[in-house]
């Protein structure tokens, strides 16, 4: 399949971004639709069959506009199911890789930041969690498992060692340029130079189609989590040239001003400057060439399962958090409640899962632990807040689904020049705040300001806050039920706040 060479589409009309993705990735039709909602979560292991494969392909900062660069995973797609509304607890990448490794939300997890008491890879280990990830679980009933590329910010491979749960360990630190970085290879620090072989996504797709082959008959799970296509946004050496021209793929929300109702942190960003959308153009494309390795890698990999005969093995891709470039005039950044920021990627394939199908249903990263090991027929580790999405994927499901997702963000107001997700000058640094995301409606309460409300069905761009409009007693229904979502604890009340009417 030839690369796309876009120059620019055009202004998106009356959908979401993550929609116009999915159209140019999906085609107009021939998909199978799996309807909302399903039921109480089953066990994804069939009776006496054996145990499938997991390969959890986990990339950084990774935004839905990338996918039509991804050629390879195009034709995962359309072997599997593809999430629309595939949401992260917070759009930072140590929060939200707690989530996914733990199946709990933030104010579970402990981790709500990438350093300090309340961040990073120590407060991870701090708050009990190395115990409670789906590798614990599947390592118990007899999987091999493999960690490799990004673990958790905070992690040094020159000082600590492996977590538990990981047979094989092969992480990195500061691994973001790709090159001149130090893995920690089972306990052995080795050091990678600035080679092409060098290149760490290609080591890391190395380690896990090796891992693969060393694996026998025993069932595996591999975690590889790329750095890329995190800043600095840094290629593999054979695609530095690739999409001339590219330009950034603008929606109605590029550059777009704030108006009086915007929150006050929003109110504060600048218009964006010739400089800035120059910068921005050049990085896009960047990031553009750094994801062809990972398609590369998802290419590689299927090639080997395909000349092993294996036909057990579920692929997972997603993304930590996502990314905006000039939405609402910021400059290049996370850490906000907008779509462009908590709306990711998930693409699954597998045994069972019904090909081309795309799910509608709002489901979240903590659903990734106990996905994992209902798959595995193992126990769960600990009392995930998520829902197995098995039911999901294999379109057997009844009713009861979440009706939204919980976001859940603590401000920096500190910034580690020496961390790499410190946000830069206008980038979005927004205060602490705690959010649902419904389907058709974002409800947002920041600290110490008014709440915001945008109507998605109306205005899918979150453009307009109109919380001021709303009758007292909707904006007390939804104080209330944002509430109880960010206090639950245990997963029976997490589930039933996630299921409230809104």
């Amino acid at each position: 399949m030839p690369r796309p060479r876009f120059t620019g589409p055009s202004h998106a009309s009356a959908l979401t971004l993550s929609r116009v993705i999915l159209v140019l990735l999906l085609g107009a039709g021939g998909l199978d639709l799996i309807p909302a909602p399903r039921p109480a979560q089953a066990n994804g292991q069939p009776q006496n069959a054996k145990r499938p494969n997991i390969v959890f392909i986990l990339t950084d900062d990774l935004s839905m506009n990338l996918l039509p660069f991804m050629p390879q995973l195009s034709e995962v797609r359309k072997q599997g199911a593809t999430f629309t509304n595939y949401f992260v607890t917070d759009s930072l990448c140590c929060p939200s890789r707690s989530s996914i490794f733990t199946g709990k939300l933030p104010h579970n997890t402990g981790v709500f930041k990438n350093a300090g008491a309340d961040g990073g890879y120590a407060a991870f280990n701090a708050h009990g969690n190395v115990s409670q990830t789906f590798a614990v679980a599947l390592q118990k009933v007899g999987y091999k498992t493999a960690f490799l590329g990004k673990y958790l910010n905070g992690y040094l491979p020159a000082q600590a060692g492996p977590a538990p749960g990981w047979d094989e360990w092969d992480v990195a630190g500061n691994g973001y340029k790709n090159f001149d970085y130090n893995l920690n290879q089972n306990g052995a620090l080795v050091p990678y130079g600035s080679g092409p072989e060098a290149y760490l996504t290609d080591v890391v797709s190395k380690l896990g189609r090796d891992f693969i082959r060393k694996s026998g008959s025993s069932p595996f799970l591999i975690e590889i989590a790329t750095f890329s296509p995190h800043a600095p946004y840094i290629p593999a050496p054979r695609d530095a040239n690739e999409f001339p021209g590219l330009q950034y793929p603008h929606t109605p929300a590029w550059g777009a001003r704030p108006d009086a109702a915007a929150p006050p942190w929003l109110q504060s960003i600048p218009e964006l400057m010739p400089m800035n959308i120059k910068n921005m153009r050049r990085a896009f494309r960047m990031r553009a060439q750094s994801v062809l390795a990972v398609d590369k890698m998802i290419k590689d990999i299927r090639a080997l399962l395909a000349e092993l005969g294996d036909d057990n093995t579920y692929i997972v891709f997603s993304s930590d958090n996502g990314y905006h470039m000039g939405e609402y005039s910021l400059r290049p950044g996370k850490m906000t409640p907008f779509d462009t920021d908590i709306n990711v990627p998930l693409i699954v394939m597998g045994p069972g899962v019904r090909k081309g199908a795309v799910v509608n249903d709002i489901v979240e990263n903590i659903d990734m632990n106990p996905t994992f090991v209902d798959l595995a027929g193992a126990v769960p580790p600990g009392t995930p807040d998520g829902h197995s999405l098995v039911p999901l994927l294999r379109g057997t499901g009844a009713d009861d689904w979440r009706r939204m997702a919980l976001i859940e963000h603590h401000g920096m107001p500190i910034v580690d020049p020496a961390d790499p997700d410190a946000p830069e000058l206008h980038s979005a640094n927004p205060p602490t705040y705690e959010a649902i995301r419904m389907a058709s409606a974002m409800y947002v309460e920041y600290a110490l300001t008014d709440p915001c409300y945008y109507d998605l069905s109306k205005d899918p761009y979150e453009l307009h806050n109109i919380a001021a409009g709303l009758p007292p007693a909707q904006k007390d229904h939804l104080h209330q039920i944002l509430r109880t979502n960010a206090t639950c604890k245990g997963p029976g009340a997490c589930w039933d706040a996630q299921r409230l009417q809104p």
